[in-house]
């Protein structure tokens, strides 16, 4: 109950005032010389002894991940980590089907996404590195070793400073009434969106959770939450508080918005040329529809005409993942189809990189 207390409109309000000070003194480093952040690109893990060049606040930076790992429990990561072995190939598509358009469904939000040109020039290969991510993070063991998904969520809340730093920097329209870049609202609300929307959509289909895995979900992106610089101590662990914060937040800021509407536009054009199942596509906007239902659909500029059996979408899913994994999605076999699209459609594996640019 006292959690519950916590979600309202003056803590929040004060939340998107907050940003995450450990990535962005790091960043500040990061800009002034593009080879430290190739030499980052360049480990497939932390290293045990960081480069003697690194500054401190780098330093500081990535000590936070080594110290880590001692806090990482491998009884509670394994139960999520099954979950999502059983369950991988739905998660993914609940991933491209209900979280990403429904974190464009919030306004201000939003504004952080349309200013990075990339989601909109590049979106096939944004979505490609939002599965790795995903990927990194399930992969069976993670997070039991100093691995490359300590690594992964290292790299990714970098990014999200690095973002944060050319707004501020550069961004002459940006309205101080969104708040903070990638503030720690919006932090919450992504990571939600992550974890408590995936499985209200696999609810959805008929295929949901029990109430043992969804809180074991919450527990572990609760963990993936610390890994990414967001302040955890409003992160809900049960039910019910999942359900509390989303309301909140979609009470504070579901609303249509032309970077919300030309953001989902830009997804579904790529649904539409690269989902290779016409009966798919010839559905797709009342199947988005009828996952973010009608206020999230309308803040996006969608309307579902034909109306979607969940019960008859979910066995679609289902067999559609069959098809592609076989009857038990095992990690391996979505991570190697995954890069298999990639090298077809990029040429590449695609990499969580940061950005080797130097500050002008």
């Amino acid at each position: 109950m006292k959690l519950l207390s916590e979600y309202n409109n003056d803590v929040f309000d004060r939340l998107r005032f907050k940003k995450d000070s450990l990535a962005d003194r790091a960043v500040q480093v990061l800009v002034t010389d593009a080879n430290l952040a190739k030499e980052i690109n360049s480990w497939k893990s932390i290293p045990d002894t960081l480069p003697a060049d690194f500054s401190l606040e780098l330093a500081q930076y990535f000590d936070f991940y080594k110290n880590k790992l001692a806090e990482s429990s491998t009884s509670k990561n394994e139960y999520a980590q099954t979950f999502f072995e059983r369950n991988g190939g739905l998660y993914l598509a609940m991933l491209g089907f209900y979280s990403l358009p429904y974190c464009y469904a919030f306004a201000d939000g939003a504004q952080v996404l349309i200013r990075s040109q990339r989601i909109l020039d590049q979106i096939g290969e944004r979505l490609g590195e939002t599965t790795r991510f995903v990927l990194d993070i399930f992969k069976p063991e993670s997070f039991a070793s100093q691995d490359e998904a300590f690594l992964t969520c290292a790299k990714v809340r970098l990014i999200h400073a690095y973002s944060r730093y050319y707004i501020q920097m550069h961004a002459t329209n940006w309205d101080p009434a969104f708040g903070e870049p990638i503030n720690q609202e919006d932090l919450l609300g992504t990571n939600l969106a992550f974890s408590h929307i995936v499985l209200r959509g696999m609810t959805k289909l008929g295929f949901g959770p029990t109430p043992k895995e969804h809180q074991a979900l919450l527990l572990y992106w609760k963990w993936i939450g610390e890994l990414m610089g967001v302040e955890t101590n409003l992160w809900p662990t049960t039910i019910k508080e999942a359900f509390e914060l989303d309301r909140l937040i979609r009470r504070r800021h579901m609303k249509p918005s032309e970077a919300g509407k030309k953001l989902t536009r830009a997804l579904m054009e790529f649904y539409q040329k690269n989902i290779p199942d016409s009966l798919l596509t010839s559905q797709l906007e009342s199947i988005l529809a009828f996952f973010l239902g009608k206020e999230a659909s309308k803040a996006v500029g969608i309307s579902g005409q034909t109306p979607v059996s969940g019960d008859i979408l979910g066995l679609f899913l289902k067999f559609s993942s069959f098809k592609t994994f076989g009857a038990v999605n095992k990690h391996e076999s979505l991570r190697k189809n995954l890069e298999r699209q990639q090298i077809q459609q990029f040429g590449k594996v695609l990499q969580i990189k940061l950005p080797e640019l130097k500050r002008s």
